[in-house]
């Protein structure tokens, strides 16, 4: 069967093999079979793609590549020999593909070239009118590698990761293209800020669809996106078509503030995470919009202008919810409109995020919740404030559920406690629109403020300044009992962590470090050691071990960023929707898929995860406890050198679990290995929890001092008079 082919480097070849790049040099200098270079030069020689398959199955060498690591390979190739497949074409034959059988799928990858390029751009053109301003589509047979690699990665992981792969071809998420993906737990807390069951929700900068794919699991079936990049809104189309079959999809490309495509649309709701900074949004030409009811934006308050267009797109009574960020509130340019929009009672609530909750990681962000106002509606004498910052910073919350750390410079999304901050804003919230009058709210977190109070000179609406103004609500007394048993915890903490970093469990390996003789983590699952598993997105066609009918009944998914701060299961099963999720078992071994930030990669399931799904972000590790012991697999799984060595990619470092290195031990060793190990764990633990513990203390104590809750012992301060402590 006559199949195009094209070129590869070394590296390539030790990814797709799973091996190290030393080994592909073995090979070349030691079996005379191995294909000759086909292209490049003597320093970086390039070789047939076909030739390398044909003979690494001639040894033996199963592909270690995932299907969709395969369509990223074939798409950079192309690309290399100038394929002249249409990016929107791709995306339309990934939407086609999602709705074939797996037999139908399997078959069109064993098609002849010219009769794939045929049967593919059949399947494409089927369902043009999905993707926005889409080009005709075309393809040769130059393209039919990918086409293949496609429809294998579809019928395989599903449409999504393939979704996923293409887009990375056009769109980096970096600063030079200025898009940016909403993290899901925040696009959650977003889509549930919004009262009631809307069923017509419009995003004017939809961007890939994820806030509304959140608000669409939420019941909402009408969903409009606009977005100014095409790459985009055909990205979010396809998306959102995947994912919510049943709603009805309209995507359009366009810059939302200029060139509104939906002019007559009236939504239930407005859900947005607008372009923030932007000077060029159209001030001058749109001076005179029907749109700014509360006021004409100043040319730096662009942002303004997005919270006005919401607004212009709801019924009466239905809710915007924008994500801004923080000097939206307080800059001088927008008092004006800021007045108005209190005075209207349009804004009903501001809720200030952690830094590292979303780009930019450094800053952090509000959410604004607005509601047109409804003719002869009710009257709305205050605006409620939150401030879940100091609840979702890193170091936040005790026990199980406390993060790390902030990570070396920006802080990360995944770093955020996001059930604490969820819960914090959902709580005022809800409270607040059942009976704005009676909120009481949380001294130093959640705090109403009158309209009239607010219409001062600046209008500030800064949530950190007007609930600090209510701390001193607070009873001393409590706060004196709360410092006093946080203080205690702290110190149980502290002997705890002093014995576990007290633990002696090895010893010098002497003048040189021992060296291992290891396989792949392919390998040992080839062997029988283990089960490699792992959650099939929504779409895919093949089985997975270990799945359940019954994993509704779950209480939680396991996410990366439970491993990497050491928490309980914090997901939400329905962010898996129709994903198969395997439960998790004690004893199994779980790793991140995604490289870097703070906190271990890697950890053994206990009792508390077992009963757990898996999330769609971890990779699952099933030992044969007779050949493997979990905590010996565990440690080295997650070892730096080893995660570095299996992870692919440049902004995002994805871990391809099949390239894990084991050494192979005799369980008796690997049994002494897993032990200290574990130590390793408990000691990171006991350091987490007393860092959690310790920020908590000083946040008490000071916050008590300040606002005369607690007073300074006097006795403390005569020593200190008399020389009994250094001032250092």
């Amino acid at each position: 069967m006559p199949q195009s082919s094209a070129q590869v480097t070394a590296a390539e070849i030790s990814r797709i093999a799973g091996v190290t790049r030393a080994t592909v040099s073995n090979w070349r200098r030691r079996h005379e079979d191995f294909p000759a270079p086909s292209g490049g030069t003597d320093s970086s020689p390039l070789y047939d793609l076909e030739s390398v398959r044909t003979w690494l199955a001639s040894r033996g060498h199963a592909s270690a590549a995932t299907p969709s690591e395969e369509l990223r390979t074939t798409l950079r190739l192309r690309a290399q020999s100038g394929g002249s497949g249409t990016p929107e074409g791709l995306l339309l034959l990934v939407l086609a593909a999602a709705g074939r059988s797996p037999e139908d799928l399997t078959a069109a990858t064993r098609l002849p070239d010219e009769d794939l390029v045929a049967h593919a751009q059949r399947d494409a053109g089927s369902v043009a009118d999905a993707v926005p301003a889409a080009d005709p589509v075309r393809f040769d047979t130059d393209d039919a590698t990918v086409l293949r690699a496609l429809y294998a990665c579809v019928r395989d992981e599903g449409g999504q990761a393939a979704l996923g792969v293409l887009a990375e071809r056009e769109l980096e998420d970096s600063a030079a293209s200025g898009a940016y993906r909403t993290p899901a737990p925040l696009a959650d807390l977003l889509a549930r800020l919004i009262p009631g069951s809307p069923s017509r929700v419009l995003d004017p900068a939809c961007g890939s669809g994820t806030l509304l794919a959140a608000v669409a699991r939420r019941g909402a079936r009408e969903l409009y996106g606009q977005d100014t990049l095409p790459v985009q809104a055909r990205r979010s189309a396809v998306s959102l078509m995947l994912t919510e079959p049943e709603a009805s999809v309209t995507v359009r490309a366009a810059d939302s503030l200029r060139a509104d495509a939906f002019p007559d649309l009236l939504a239930d709701a407005v859900l947005c995470n607008p372009p923030y900074g932007v000077r060029d949004w159209g001030h001058d030409e749109l001076a005179y919009d029907p749109r700014w009811a509360y006021g004409v934006p100043a040319r730096a308050e662009s942002e303004l202008a997005w919270v006005q267009h919401a607004l212009a797109h709801l019924t009466p009574g239905g809710c915007a919810v924008m994500l801004l960020p923080p000097a939206t509130a307080g800059r001088a340019s927008g008092r004006r409109v800021r007045a108005e929009l209190v005075r209207s009672g349009a804004l009903r609530a501001v809720i200030a995020l952690p830094a590292g909750a979303s780009v930019p990681l450094h800053v952090g962000l509000q959410v604004w919740v607005l509601r047109r106002p409804e003719p002869g509606g009710p009257e709305r004498k205050s605006v409620l404030f939150v401030d879940t910052a100091a609840e979702g910073s890193a170091g936040a919350g005790l026990g199980g559920t406390a993060s790390t750390g902030r990570t070396r410079g920006a802080s990360r999304s995944a770093s955020v406690d996001w059930p604490g901050v969820t819960a914090r804003a959902l709580g005022a919230w809800q409270a607040f629109t059942e009976n704005p009058d009676a909120f009481e709210g949380e001294p130093g977190v959640a705090h109403a403020v009158g309209v009239v109070d607010l219409l001062d000179d600046v209008v500030d609406l800064t949530p950190a300044r007007l609930v600090r103004a209510s701390r001193a609500e607070v009873d001393p007394a409590k706060l004196s009992a709360e410092v006093d048993a946080t203080r205690r915890d702290l110190v149980k903490a502290a002997k705890s962590l002093t014995r576990a970093a007290g633990h002696e469990d090895w010893s010098a390996a002497g003048t040189a470090a021992r060296e291992w003789r290891t396989a792949t983590a392919s390998d040992l699952a080839r062997g029988g050691a283990l089960a490699l598993l792992r959650t099939v997105p929504e779409g895919a066609r093949g089985r997975v071990d270990g799945g359940s009918e019954a994993q509704s009944a779950a209480r939680a998914v396991l996410t990366g960023s439970d491993i990497s701060r050491g928490s309980a299961p914090t997901g939400d099963p329905a962010e898996l929707r129709g994903d198969t999720a395997p439960v998790i078992a004690a004893g199994d071994v779980l790793v991140r898929a995604v490289a870097g930030g703070e906190g271990a990669m890697a950890r053994v399931a206990d009792e508390v995860d077992a009963g757990a799904l898996l999330g769609p972000h971890v990779h699952l590790f099933r030992p044969d406890p007779k050949r493997l012991d979990a905590w010996f697999l565990a440690g080295f799984l997650g070892a730096e050198e080893n995660i570095a060595g299996a992870s692919t990619g440049s902004t995002v470092l994805t871990v391809s679990p099949g390239r894990l290195r084991v050494p192979l031990l005799p369980l008796e060793e690997q049994r002494r290995y897993g032990e200290a190990f574990r130590h390793v764990h408990a000691l990171r633990a006991e350091a987490r929890r007393a860092t959690a513990l310790a920020e908590e203390t000083a946040r008490l104590l000071a916050g008590g001092l300040t606002g005369g809750q607690l007073l300074p012992s006097r006795e403390a301060a005569e020593v200190r008079g008399q020389g009994g402590d250094s001032p250092h």
